[in-house]
């Protein structure tokens, strides 16, 4: 159990900011995982050690985050992925005239390997550690679209076994939270334009050379932790990227 100590009173009246840190510190331990409750105001208060009123202000900044979830009379949960509203904040590639829909998903490859330096610099990990990689390809309203080049560290994710990805029963960032209790709260990503290489060319039904959008992207849990890294690139004849004011505090 994570517990605050406090000696001489924060400055600037920070204190709030204290426990909302030691409350990430409990979601990154699993302490309480998605849909569940968190224990009482007066509970957290007497934990760590503060007033009523300074716990509810970590909890406001929380709630802000998408973090946690309020419900009017049944306390306050631990926000969890919800297929509509979290899917469509984070996947923003949508058709020309702005029709939004769920893609096609199809598992292309998937391997073990050891992460190079670049890598391991984005995912926190050390050169050499072993890493997940895997493949997707993308189809909208029949069409295929994109693909996907996810990375993801062996420490985060135990078991992660391609038959089991195969066959996960959700959107990705769903199976992350249910099976590894990974909750990814944030992204950042940058858009550039690349030129389709040989893979690409086959996979997205373009000639070689042509001009693709690729987003790259890395995402993280409680505390900025990186978890995964992902390389994306779109057929942008009739799709277009919408971009969104997200920031690492941003949930998906």
């Amino acid at each position: 159990m994570n517990t605050l100590t406090i000696g001489t009173p924060a400055i600037g009246g920070t204190r709030y900011k204290e426990v909302k840190q030691a409350m990430l510190a409990a979601l990154a331990a699993h302490e309480w995982k998605g849909g569940e409750t968190i224990p009482s105001e007066k509970r957290l208060a007497e934990r760590f050690g503060v007033s009523i009123g300074t716990l509810r202000k970590a909890i406001d900044e929380l709630v802000a985050d998408n973090i946690l979830v309020r419900h009017q009379g049944l306390g306050t949960f631990v926000a969890q992925h919800q297929r509509d509203r979290h899917f469509f904040r984070f996947f923003r590639v949508v058709r020309a005239d702005g029709d939004k829909t769920y893609p096609a998903v199809s598992l292309v490859s998937f391997k073990k390997a050891k992460a190079t330096r670049e890598l391991a610099a984005l995912l926190n990990i050390e050169t050499g550690a072993r890493v997940f990689t895997f493949l997707n390809q993308l189809a909208l309203h029949g069409e295929h679209v994109m693909t996907e080049h996810i990375s993801v560290p062996e420490s985060r994710f135990p078991g992660l076994t391609e038959a089991v990805l195969r066959d996960r029963p959700s959107t990705l960032y769903n199976f992350y939270q249910d099976v590894f209790h990974i909750n990814v709260v944030g992204t950042d990503e940058r858009v550039r334009v690349a030129l389709a290489d040989e893979a690409e060319c086959a996979l997205l039904g373009v000639a070689p050379g042509a001009p693709i959008l690729e987003i790259r992207r890395i995402a993280y849990s409680y505390h900025q932790m990186p978890v995964e890294v992902r390389i994306s690139h779109v057929n942008t004849e009739h799709y277009e990227y919408v971009g969104t004011s997200a920031s690492h505090d941003e949930p998906l």
